[in-house]
């Protein structure tokens, strides 16, 4: 058997999906010295000590065993507990359970609810894994555009334009990876409006609740009517600096749940016994290193903004994440040519928009969840790069 003859017998839906654009720019700088990378999607930050301990002291007593595959019960409490500051009201032993990070929960909430198929609506630009998952689903993915001018949000006039009678899922990401926007109680109520007339369920990916700036996340499912057509997603990664956990949990109407623990008991089983252990710690008791997690993003996302546009990148102000979506377009060049340039002549590395939607094009994602130092070097490499190009 040849190796073409042998990828032709492939999964076509496998085959066709093409690699994630950001681990490309990854692998680049990875072969490179001395690279800034505002690339990343992970706090800077270790996990707090006293989470650390925690794991460290559940394998000392021997927690390492299966739990139940909905998750530890005391942690499904926690977690209840924690979702009602978002004025989110589930119960902990029917509408919650912890997966293998968020992505767990996302490819699962995407195979409960798509029949081969339907479509489903993803504003644009997103995070890069929501198409793949929904096409592993058997779904035929439905671009929305979102525009610089709204500061990247989704209105209910764009979305009602894409509703077909095979409209089944809309996805929304806020605060938003790559662009930082938040959305409003307002705005959120308009989009909700149009998924109750249109019979639409919601995947609410709500991972960046908790790191927001000058106004605290609202989450569509607490809005009337919405919390039955609704898989909230969330995880520990972001807000507690716990990304290589794999710490994750959905929470959506038991219908739905029970569908999605039936293919998380024959995939994962559970989440790590140790790890959910960790988690209970950092929801327990984690509020005072979190905050002071927020106050730094907070310091270096006006940091990032101030210094974007002292260089001459025109930029929106992120009020959420810790990404900043610098405009491009004047440059004259892709956001990929300007990236993988910025790259190989100043070794920093970013990531060009168009790896999440066409309406990305033009702008670069730049986290600034790195050092203060390491993002005024990156900014004056920046700086020398614009001045070689414009």
């Amino acid at each position: 058997m040849t190796v073409n003859s042998l990828y032709e017998r492939l999964s076509p839906t496998v085959r066709d999906i093409p690699a994630s654009g950001i681990r490309r720019f990854f692998d680049l700088a990875n072969e490179m010295e001395d690279v800034i990378s505002l690339g990343v999607g992970e706090p800077d930050f270790v996990t707090p000590w006293h989470v650390r301990e925690a794991c460290m002291y559940a394998l000392e007593r021997g927690f390492t065993t299966y739990t139940s595959n909905r998750g530890l019960p005391e942690l499904c409490q926690a977690i209840a507990e924690y979702l009602e500051k978002f004025q989110l009201q589930y119960d902990p032993d029917q509408e919650l359970m912890v997966t293998v990070g968020g992505s767990e929960a996302i490819d699962i909430a995407f195979r409960t609810l798509i029949c081969p198929g339907d479509e489903v609506l993803l504003p644009e630009p997103t995070y890069v894994s929501y198409r793949p998952c929904a096409l592993l689903a058997g779904a035929r993915v439905v671009d929305v555009p979102t525009r610089a001018e709204d500061q990247f949000r989704l209105t209910a006039a764009e979305l009602e334009k894409h509703i077909t009678p095979a409209s089944k899922v809309l996805v929304i990401c806020y605060p938003n990876n790559p662009t930082g926007t938040i959305m409003t109680k307002a705005d959120l109520e308009a989009i909700a409006e149009v998924a109750i007339a249109h019979d639409l369920f919601v995947i609410s990916d709500e991972i960046y609740a908790e790191l927001t700036y000058g106004q605290k996340h609202f989450s569509i499912a607490s809005i009337p009517g919405m919390k039955e057509r609704t898989v909230v997603i969330s995880g520990m990664s972001k807000a507690f600096a716990m990304t290589g956990w794999r710490l994750g949990y959905a929470a959506a109407p038991k219908e739905i749940l029970n569908s999605m623990l039936k293919i998380h008991q024959y995939t994962m089983l559970c989440a790590p016994h140790m790890v959910q252990m960790a988690a209970l710690e950092a929801l327990r008791n984690g509020e005072t290193e979190k905050q002071r997690m927020i106050e730094s993003y907070d310091q270096r996302r006006r940091l990032i903004v101030n210094g974007f546009q002292e260089i001459g990148l025109a930029c929106h102000e992120p009020e959420g994440a810790f990404y900043a979506f610098p405009d491009i377009r004047a440059t004259g060049l892709t956001s990929e040519a300007f990236a993988e340039g910025l790259l190989r002549h100043e070794k920093v590395a970013v990531v060009p928009g168009s790896v999440f939607g066409s309406t990305g094009e033009g702008f670069i994602r730049c986290s600034y969840a790195t050092s203060v130092e390491q993002i005024q070097r990156a900014l004056a490499r920046m700086g020398r790069y614009m001045q070689t190009i414009c």
